[in-house]
């Protein structure tokens, strides 16, 4: 069964979210490269890495480029705008649409976020209230 976010849009799972970080980070790829950075964290196989690869392009989560003999595969949708699906769909199905609710708890810990990470949601905070 293939779960979807909003809008219909394919949800990646936590294995092919993996995937993806390594396509956002090394741009196109072919199996035996994404396999390759996938097994230095998690102990799986060639066969694995490729069934994941193409089960992700029957969801169009990659796009693979068949010309030449290994398959190179590059992500569908940027890492900005999976992101956003996922926020908006925690943010719906567990906070009930509330944007405070979920800082609240995303910042409850005061390990969280960086003093980088606090200046930029500050003035984030700032541009909209400006914008408000």
């Amino acid at each position: 069964m293939n779960k979807s976010g909003q809008g219909g849009l394919p949800k990646p799972t936590r294995a092919e979210l993996s995937i993806l970080r390594i396509l956002w980070d090394r741009g196109p790829s072919t199996v035996r490269d994404v396999h390759e950075i996938l097994s230095r964290k998690v102990k799986t196989g060639y066969t694995t890495a490729l069934k994941l690869l193409q089960v992700m392009h029957g969801k169009h989560l990659v796009e693979r480029d068949d010309s030449e003999r290994a398959h190179v595969y590059k992500t569908a949708m940027s890492k900005d705008f999976t992101q956003q699906q996922f926020a908006t769909d925690i943010l719906e199905r567990v906070f009930d649409g509330s944007p405070s609710q979920l800082m609240l708890h995303a910042l409850g810990d005061s390990k969280a976020a960086s003093k980088e990470e606090l200046a930029k949601i500050r003035q984030l905070l700032d541009d909209m209230e400006d914008a408000g």
